[in-house]
């Protein structure tokens, strides 16, 4: 709505590919429409991919922390089923839940003008995880050591109750986010922001 007739609008498929496009309005009714400007850019995707599954809480503090792991750049967000979430996804509940948090990974993907959507999968056990992803898993704990690196670029984070006794398999490696017990959603946005930053080489 705010913008002018021949400003510059960037379209894009989700899946890297992109170009720029040109805004008209023609005819009485002054209807919209985007004309091509320029040849399709195609951006490859940044190596490793990553990705963070997160005991997601209820509510807005669930969706403010996909909103952010999707500014941040990671490639997957996973909803994990761990033994003591508040969050519990089953039959309709799942498919709705799925849907609206691929929403907001679309209007987060915008804001920061990302050319690949992150996806969205689970709900995921922490057993499956770990079965998919092997050794690039990595579970992150209070005095787990040191901090997320690219060479585990899958993190766990847990529920606010922490891990059940047993669930957690003991070969995974293990992290640490500081000395500080931390809410889900900030563990999950400080582990994304590390990773990030080390997968772009801005971060030792």
């Amino acid at each position: 709505m705010r913008l002018r007739d021949g400003e510059a609008v960037g379209l894009c498929d989700g899946a890297g590919s992109w170009r720029l496009g040109r805004l008209e309005r023609a005819g009485p009714a002054r209807r919209a429409r985007l004309e091509p400007d320029g040849e399709i850019q195609v951006e490859p995707a940044p190596e490793p991919a990553l990705t963070l599954a997160v005991a997601l809480p209820k509510g807005d503090r669930g969706d403010w922390a996909v909103q952010k792991l999707t500014e941040l750049g990671v490639d997957a967000v996973v909803v994990l089923d761990a033994a003591r979430s508040v969050l519990r996804w089953d039959g309709e509940r799942s498919a709705r839940g799925r849907a609206r948090l691929e929403r907001i990974v679309r209007q987060a993907a915008m804001q920061a003008r990302l050319t690949r959507l992150p996806t969205v999968a689970g709900p995921l056990t922490v057993a499956e995880v770990v079965g998919t992803h092997g050794s690039a898993a990595a579970v992150a704990e209070p005095g787990g050591g040191a901090a997320p690196d690219i060479a585990h670029p899958v993190v766990l984070i847990g529920p606010e109750g922490g891990w059940d006794e047993g669930e957690v398999p003991q070969h995974i490696h293990r992290v640490g986010l500081g000395p500080t017990v931390l809410r889900t959603e900030t563990a999950a946005v400080l582990a994304a922001g590390v990773l990030t930053l080390r997968r772009a080489g801005l971060l030792g």
